[in-house]
């Protein structure tokens, strides 16, 4: 089921990008999903520059943080 407010959108991927996907997201604690959509906003805050997703997604993390007491 996708999230509220989110875009859900088909993608073909080669088995193996897919293989290394699912194994990084597991490194990093994080579903296929998550870890794509990490992966897509990392490359394009180094395509654009200290920009305005850059912006939006710490300003994000704080606001998460400061809901769950989180200090990591």
């Amino acid at each position: 089921m996708a999230s509220p407010g989110k875009k859900a959108f088909l993608m073909r991927v080669d088995p193996d990008l897919w293989t290394e996907l699912e194994r990084l997201a597991a490194t990093e604690l994080r579903s296929v999903n998550a870890q794509v959509e990490y992966l897509l906003r990392e490359a394009l805050n180094k395509r654009k520059g200290k920009g305005s997703l850059q912006q939006v997604t710490s300003q994000k993390v704080v606001r998460i943080r400061r809901r769950t007491g989180s200090s990591a």
